[in-house]
């Protein structure tokens, strides 16, 4: 999972292009998914448009899946959410994935901003939008109503694999009842074994998928010593530390946010500690990954990593890719 962090010193067009980078790199290295996040409105993170990235993420790698972690759909119409995603699976048929948010991946006022119509507020219908968008893919309108549209959609015969996000039980019980994947946000919420639980026992069972089926997204980052992962690891640390109170900022480099982690600890109090953090070797992080994919029953793991430097966050994933044994293209 890339959110595209802006490393402090650098541009976002410069998190851009490392997203591509490292796309075409964990392609190589034999990874499943590459997925890109929605947010908004922020120094830190360039990834507002998933729709707008994945094209090109595909258009540079060769087999590696592709999708959205994910749309945030209350932005959105759901018509204009399947065409844009029907555009990309007609164009590489059988690679793409539309994972489905309902949080705002952002600010009140900039949520504020994303809307067409800002009179008020808009409606709290998220179901409704899901089950929408999910009729234009499965052609599943009664006749007469907005039927035709599903009938028209660009890309046909081709739909994306959908997926909904979640870290709450709330969206358990969605994913189960709808009979959908489901991809957990462990990174945002560490409590979430006895959900994932919750949207096995719910799950129906039909004509999108036989059985359940659980992603779990972890936050990671990997190095050649433990010392050098936890260093490394200062800087989303003290990024969001800072979101936390309100401010934001571009990911700072390590040497900047040990000092400001040392002078702030107190305050920070225990704040950092509940968030899962799989920090050290690639023996100790596969260990802490496997631990936790069998305490939620996962899947499949999704990772997410953010450091100031690209090159250390390449080398995390290679580290990480060496470790569970992944076959290179062509090795």
């Amino acid at each position: 999972l890339d959110q595209s962090p802006i490393a402090q010193g650098s541009t976002g067009a410069d998190a851009l292009h490392n997203t591509l980078d490292l796309a075409r790199l964990t392609d190589a290295l034999g990874y499943h998914r590459y997925w890109v996040a929605e947010h908004h409105g922020g120094p830190m993170l360039a990834s507002a448009s998933p729709e707008a990235l994945i094209g090109p993420i595909a258009a540079a790698t060769e087999g590696i899946r592709v999708g959205s972690g994910g749309v945030m759909l209350p932005h959105y119409s759901p018509l204009k959410v399947a065409e844009s995603f029907g555009v990309l699976a007609g164009l590489f048929p059988g690679r793409i994935d539309l994972g489905i948010g309902r949080a705002a991946g952002t600010d009140p006022m900039t949520t504020h901003a994303l809307q067409r119509d800002r009179s008020h507020a808009p409606p709290d219908d998220f179901p409704d939008q899901l089950a929408e968008l999910l009729a234009y893919f499965e052609r599943s309108f009664p006749a007469g109503h907005l039927a035709h549209l599903a009938e028209t959609l660009p890309g046909e015969p081709e739909v994306p694999e959908t997926w909904l996000l979640g870290s709450s039980e709330q969206s358990a019980l969605w994913a189960g009842e709808m009979g959908l994947r489901y991809a957990f946000a462990d990174f945002i919420n560490p409590r979430g074994a006895a959900i994932a639980e919750t949207y096995r026992r719910g799950f129906v069972a039909g004509g999108r998928l036989a059985e359940p089926q659980l992603a779990l997204a972890v936050r990671a980052v990997v190095a050649a010593t433990e010392d050098e992962a936890r260093r490394l690891e200062t800087s989303w640390r003290m990024a969001f530390d800072l979101l936390r109170r309100g401010r934001l900022i571009a990911v700072p480099p390590p040497e900047k946010a040990q000092r400001y982690l040392e002078l702030h600890d107190e305050e920070r109090g225990g704040s950092d500690g509940e968030r899962r953090r799989l920090t050290g070797t690639p023996a100790q992080v596969r260990a802490d990954i496997e631990e936790t994919a069998a305490a939620y029953g996962a899947d499949e793991v999704i990772v997410v990593t953010i450091t100031h430097d690209h090159e250390a966050r390449r080398r995390s994933y290679e580290l990480l890719a060496e470790e569970f044994g992944q076959a290179p293209k062509g090795g």
